[in-house]
């Protein structure tokens, strides 16, 4: 990590923290979650993906003796895993992540998307993006929740950021690695800030702000899995005008939403179910009206 701010303390986030995720749209809290609590989610990855929480198109069917892992190494991800699995549900509001949400974005909160990732032995990364391209706030407030399944490595594919916060959404361009599952990626070179690898041990918690760049690279080893649960929260006094990329109707505010923290301002809109969970292909192409 560039500094020792980076890291928030067992004891809770400090104001160093707070100040250093304002320049430089990240931290880090290693061991937030125990593992008996990874135990868990490493559990019933292996039960979503196995069929046991509901069908979703593209599941296959698992055969007699397979094993959790043959079973994981045929998918890529899975969005909105959270509408079908309870424990998935819970971890949205688990109450140490909500408390670092709380002061670095606002005392009122929402969660809008979790996305369950079992990226296993030499499947591609993600190629430079920075996730408010994708989830559009009006206050600039979404934050990426990355919570380590398994130790992440540079081996296994762990994520990489450019320190900072860009205050414009930077230009896509067609991508030309093979290290990304994506066909277009954030030419990075003139940002100007150096990548670091975010190496992290199973139970760790990465915060990113949604303009802050990141990426993550192929997995390079043979018996390795990088699994991680990332959820998206943003304040609750924005609006969310996001029509998850053409899927849904254009709209103001997007009301499918989970209130993890203080009030919701719009309570008297409503909620709506209109996103549904669906397996991530394994070359993500989006095409965006911009």
């Amino acid at each position: 990590m560039s500094s020792e701010h980076a890291f928030i303390p067992a004891a809770g986030i400090s104001e160093e923290n707070i100040s250093f995720y304002t320049s430089n749209g990240y931290l880090v809290a290693p061991s937030l979650l125990q593992a008996e609590e990874i135990a868990a989610l490493k559990k019933e990855t292996a039960a979503i993906f196995r069929g046991e929480r509901g069908q979703l198109e593209g599941l296959l069917n698992v055969a007699p003796g397979e094993s959790d892992d043959e079973v994981l190494k045929k998918y890529v991800a899975i969005h909105f895993p959270h509408k079908i699995s309870p424990v998935i549900y819970r971890y949205l509001f688990h109450e140490k992540i909500v408390k670092t949400l709380q002061r670095i974005i606002s005392s009122n909160v929402k969660c809008m998307q979790s996305m369950l990732f079992v990226k296993g032995p030499g499947k591609a990364g993600q190629s430079w993006h920075q996730d408010e391209y994708y989830i559009p706030t009006r206050d600039q407030s979404l934050t990426g929740v990355w919570i380590a399944i398994d130790d992440a490595s540079v081996r296994n594919g762990c994520l990489w950021i450019i320190p900072g916060r860009p205050g414009y959404i930077m230009p896509r361009v067609a991508n030309s690695s093979d290290e990304y599952a994506d066909v277009d990626t954030v030419d990075a070179s003139g940002y100007g800030g150096q990548s670091i690898p975010v190496e992290v041990k199973s139970g760790s918690v990465v915060f990113f702000n949604g303009y802050t760049l990141h990426s993550s690279l192929r997995n390079k080893t043979a018996d390795c899995f990088r699994s991680a649960l990332v959820n998206h929260y943003m304040s609750a006094e924005s609006m969310l005008p996001w029509d998850q990329d053409g899927k849904l109707s254009p709209t103001e505010d997007l009301r499918d939403i989970v209130m993890v923290a203080g009030e919701d301002p719009y309570a008297w809109k409503g909620v709506v179910d209109a996103n549904k969970p669906y397996l991530r292909p394994e070359v993500l192409r989006v095409i965006k009206n911009t």
